[in-house]
């Protein structure tokens, strides 16, 4: 089959617990031969499509198709937990390690070969009388095992409890024990969880490797951006179970919904910061997309947009009704001019100023600061940033 045939077609899953809608109405492919990354903030139902497509849940609605290599295909939302893995070749890991931490590393692995091993004993009567079908079963197993031992670098090892591993070498214990099962299609739940950066790096080399040389394909969940865009051939982006984004990392890391979902703008100001019109006013346009992923609350967002382009603080004393054309007229004549001055206003002036501690009644229109909304508006207020005065004084580690 060629490469960019589909192993595994999603069509309109959904998932519901109750009145909990968790996965709404989903679709999307993952190509035969290529990593496709499954991301989006916490609680966006990534890990129950996982649970869907492994049988560990029955989906409320849709259909999960996967094609194997030979021909074959399965609708895995007919098929037991068990059969999801055995016959349609399909392995998982799971966010929290789930070894065998009393056997040993190789035993690990072993026991990962438990059908071939059971059918070759002929369930236990044949491995009793050391039948030779079993001993070249088992010798087989064996060679496999040390082989994935030699790639995730603990041959060394190989007698010692897989418990006493650091938590690096658990992660790639646990994902060479699903690779002994051989299958078609790895699914990896947060394979790079609590991983420092170089171990980050060598579970990237691992994951290009088996997807090189073995020709696995890999679905992967993950929250460390630098291993999803360093190693994916597509991503898919979900929030609140409901498809945001589908496409290559570099479409996907700059689409304004997945940003404005990672950085936690409200739902009224998404509309804007996806479709902000080319001819808006300055004073009312949006920040511009960054250009890369953080996990980031929008008091930090505003303050980044702030640091990046301060505005500087009126001089204090000076009133915010003061009109430079007509400093002397009076104040029933000065009213008009300012309402009508106040559109073609640039630049932001303080109201007050005691801008060090402000007081409840003082404050600035803090929309005026490009990238900052009603919505982010009224959080900087929540917080007790009031006046420009306090955001020019912000400093980098603010």
């Amino acid at each position: 089959m060629a490469q960019s045939d589909s192993i595994l077609s999603v069509e309109h899953v959904s998932m519901i617990f109750g009145g909990l809608v968790a996965v709404n109405d989903l679709s999307f492919e993952a190509k035969r031969g290529e990593i496709t990354a499954l991301i989006g903030p916490n609680g966006a139902g990534k890990t129950t499509v996982f649970n869907c497509i492994t049988g560990f849940y029955k989906p409320t609605q849709g259909m999960m198709k996967l094609s194997r290599s030979n021909g074959d295909s399965f609708l895995l939302e007919r098929m037991p937990d068990f059969a999801v893995n055995r016959d349609a070749k399909v392995a998982r890991t799971f966010q929290n390690i789930r070894l065998f931490s009393g056997l040993t590393i190789l035993e690990n692995l072993l026991v990962a070969q438990h059908n071939v091993l059971n059918r070759a004993s002929a369930y236990t009567i044949g491995g009793l009388l050391g039948l030779p079908s079993y001993k070249k079963s088992a010798e087989l197993a064996r060679e496999k095992a040390r082989m994935w031992l030699d790639r995730i670098g603990l041959t060394a090892r190989a007698d010692q409890p897989a418990g006493d591993l650091p938590y690096g070498a658990q992660r790639r214990l646990e994902i060479a024990r699903a690779m002994c099962t051989e299958p078609e299609l790895l699914c990896l739940d947060e394979p790079a969880a609590g991983l420092n950066p170089r171990e980050s790096l060598e579970l990237n080399t691992l994951l290009k490797s088996i997807r090189d040389d073995t020709g696995t394909s890999i679905l992967l969940i993950e929250h460390d951006m630098s291993v999803v865009m360093g190693i994916s051939d597509h991503v898919v982006v979900l929030e609140y179970g409901t498809k945001i984004a589908d496409g290559t990392p570099d479409q996907v890391k700059n689409d304004p919904k997945v940003i404005a979902a990672y950085l936690g703008v409200d739902e009224e100001e998404v509309a804007a910061v996806a479709g902000a019109p080319a001819t808006a006013k300055p004073s009312a346009q949006k920040a511009e997309a960054p250009t890369a992923m953080v996990d980031a609350t929008p008091l930090a967002a505003a303050a980044a947009i702030a640091s990046a382009k301060p505005v500087a603080p009126a001089p204090a004393g000076k009133s915010a009704k003061a009109a430079p054309k007509a400093p002397k007229a009076k104040a029933s004549a000065a009213k008009p001019a300012a309402k009508a001055k106040a559109p073609v206003v640039k630049a932001p002036v303080a109201k007050s100023p005691a801008a060090k501690s402000p007081s409840r009644a003082a404050k600035d229109d803090l929309k005026l600061i490009k990238g900052i909304g009603p919505v982010n508006e009224g959080k900087l207020n929540r917080n007790g940033v009031r006046t420009f005065a306090q955001i020019a004084a912000w400093k980098k580690a603010d």
